[in-house]
């Protein structure tokens, strides 16, 4: 009783989360080309690391049950199909990819269409290439009242330099940058959530590098 207590008489005194913060309800997930011709010449980060960290991403909005809109570019004629990380979460039939030929999402009337129907004015994009398909629809975004979050590692190009010139203009413009382990964190937020304590754990557990070893061996721990 004295804990519950406790336990209230924090919460009384808790502050607000600031508005900057993502929730599961305050925006739309965009995730851009992660294909695999695209992936091939990225060499700011590991392939391995990209998909892992993109399988944070797509499996983190799906345990949130957030929005999310999966776009390609000449899916059938160039750059092939999307990564297994995310074929695995949003199945193409159920989850209606919008293909296109334009390099800016946000030129493509369907794709526009698919992302500004979520009617959130917050949105999270993360792609293949940083410096073109995911700037240049993050800058158009944001010239049209959009408060923009960017994934980084989640993002790749065909240099460092050119990865890094990107975000750093993106920044520029106001764009927010952000991690994927971040993104489903601050999701998550309170280890107390039950209904989702489970599912974001075994995300880890399985895409989370070091940190979900960590939790692996925290569990095999806490059974001794």
């Amino acid at each position: 009783m004295l804990i519950v207590t406790l336990c209230a008489i924090c919460n009384a005194f808790a502050q607000k989360p600031a508005a900057t913060l993502l929730t599961p309800t305050n925006h739309t997930l965009v995730m851009i080309d992660h294909q695999s011709q695209m992936a091939f010449a990225v060499k700011n980060i590991s392939i391995e690391q990209l998909r892992d960290n993109v399988a944070l991403v797509a499996g983190g909005s799906k345990i949130f049950k957030v929005p999310t809109v999966v776009t390609t570019v000449a899916e059938k004629t160039f750059s092939g199909p999307v990564f297994p990380e995310i074929l695995s979460v949003y199945p193409p039939v159920s989850s209606g990819y919008v293909d296109r030929s334009t390099m800016n999402p946000w030129e493509d009337a369907g794709a526009h269409k698919a992302i500004t129907a979520k009617g959130r004015k917050k949105l999270v994009m993360t792609g293949l290439w940083t410096g073109v398909c995911v700037a240049l629809p993050v800058l158009s975004a944001i010239q049209e009242g959009y408060e923009v979050y960017v994934i980084t590692d989640a993002s790749g190009d065909l240099t460092l330099e050119a990865h890094e010139m990107a975000i750093q203009r993106m920044i520029k413009a106001g764009a927010i940058p952000m991690t994927s382990a971040q993104y489903v964190l601050e999701l998550q937020r309170d280890w107390g959530r039950a209904d989702t304590y489970d599912a974001v754990t075994r995300l880890f557990h399985d895409f989370g590098g070091a940190y979900g070893i960590g939790l692996q061996y925290a569990k095999a721990a806490l059974k001794h």
